[in-house]
């Protein structure tokens, strides 16, 4: 049996949904705030991520999501590999730079954090409470974005006292 057999169909037609709705509803899913990061040396560029998800164990795969119309997309592909760093709490400023608020683009985005690599020279946060580094396996575009599968090529887990979670339109800090 199909979705569609399953719900109305007024459940199921997305032209019927205000997407200022959508953005709001979707508020209330509070997701875990990661850094995906791509690019060596001054083209260095990542951005600020809460869909990111297990994809399988076997083989290990991330699923991230990107607005097709990120710069940060095309250095992605171009490299076909990429890192995602999952934030701690205290992490607001890595988060926040990541996502553009402070003006900082590009290289200038990694500011005075401290970074490493794994296997794929990808750049890598030291304190992360886990870094996954990735090898592209497929992109799909879908609609406004693209959904990257990366194999994990690597793995590190510092852990911590809390992880950094966005939800209502802000950061909180999950403590353990």
């Amino acid at each position: 049996m199909s979705v569609a057999e399953c719900l109305p169909a007024e459940r199921i037609d997305p032209s019927g949904i205000d997407p200022a709705a959508f953005r709001l509803a979707m508020r209330e899913l509070a997701g875990g705030v990661s850094v995906v990061t791509t690019g060596r040396g001054a083209l260095r560029t990542g951005l600020t991520a809460t869909s990111v998800t297990s994809l399988s164990a076997e083989p290990p795969a991330l699923l991230v999501c990107i607005n097709r119309s990120s710069s940060v997309l095309q250095v992605l592909r171009e490299h076909q590999a990429f890192a995602v760093n999952i934030l701690k709490a205290g992490h607001e400023d890595v988060a926040d730079r990541f996502a553009g608020r402070s003006g900082a683009y590009g290289a200038a985005r990694y500011g005075d954090a401290e970074w490493t690599e794994l296997t794929t020279g990808m750049p890598v946060l030291a304190d992360a409470l886990a870094a996954f580094d990735c090898r592209v396996e497929a992109i799909l575009d879908w609609h406004s974005h693209a959904v990257v599968i990366g194999r994990i090529e690597a793995l590190a887990v510092t852990g911590g006292d809390g992880a950094l979670v966005y939800w209502r339109g802000g950061y909180r800090g999950v403590a353990p």
